[in-house]
């Protein structure tokens, strides 16, 4: 060390030890804990909401069924419009429309489609008039593609 270089009497610079990833900060933890409740909430919407429509996967595993046997014959109209009346009664309880008939239950029908769908009056007049008539006017086909469309609106 001699007087004339100031800077040979620096000692080296020595940094801390690098930390490791363990233990993390407190602000890791705190997302952390916050993702597992953002994760354990999602999770719980989405088996209420898959409870909350099982009802919903019944009734187009009925309506399934029932286009399995589709034919023009009062008793199939009936069974499709009971099936139509259970979902409503599911999905709408406090408009009672287990006890609507005619245009009561044609009016509650047409009112659940999604927007647009009104061209399926003389469907749904049809569907509900056969129910009760000896020889039938709607075409089974017709029924049931409005009645899987009606189901598909009816999701909570």
């Amino acid at each position: 060390m001699t007087p004339d270089d100031p800077l040979s009497q620096l000692r080296d610079i020595h940094l801390p030890i690098a930390g490791g990833f363990w233990p993390p900060a407190p602000g890791w933890w705190i997302l952390g804990v916050l993702l597992l409740i953002a994760v354990a909430a999602l999770i719980w919407a989405v088996i209420r909401r898959h409870r909350r429509n099982r009802w919903l996967r019944l009734a187009k595993a009925e309506l399934a069924i029932l286009e399995r046997s589709a034919v023009k014959e009062p008793q199939w109209f009936t069974e499709l419009n009971a099936l139509l009346k259970r979902v409503a009664r599911a999905r709408y309880p406090n408009e009672n429309p287990e006890a609507q008939t005619g245009e009561q239950w044609a009016e509650c029908l047409i009112r659940h489609l999604p927007e647009g769908r009104i061209a399926h009056r003389p469907v749904v007049d049809a569907l509900i008039n056969s129910a009760w008539q000896p020889e039938p006017t709607a075409e089974p086909a017709q029924a049931m593609e409005f009645a899987r469309i009606w189901l598909d609106a009816q999701k909570c």
